[in-house]
């Protein structure tokens, strides 16, 4: 079995306020899940109004197939054009 897990830091401009941050946050996750099948959830900054982290977990048997469909996963989410994306990261792990 092997995890994949990643995180991609968004920096979200002419934000000044929680609910505007949440409604772009919770449009790249309905985004995300609507076309990958991936666990997808707001995992820190959450009181910070530009800045977003959003983590991204997803299970199979092939390191290769995870890692591209990650990679394809965050060239999505950063097309959507919603907000900036500043930082990424990926940790596959085989147990």
């Amino acid at each position: 079995m092997v995890v994949g897990a990643g995180c991609m830091v968004f920096r979200i401009h002419d934000c000044g306020s929680l609910k505007a941050k949440r409604q772009v946050v919770r449009s790249i996750i309905s985004r995300i899940r609507n076309q990958f099948n991936v666990s997808v959830a707001e995992v820190a900054d959450n009181d910070v109004y530009q800045r977003a982290v959003i983590g991204v977990s997803m299970v199979g048997n092939d390191r290769r197939m995870i890692n591209a469909k990650i990679d394809k996963l965050y060239n999505f989410a950063d097309g959507l054009g919603l907000a900036e994306m500043i930082d990424t990261d990926l940790e596959i792990i085989s147990l």
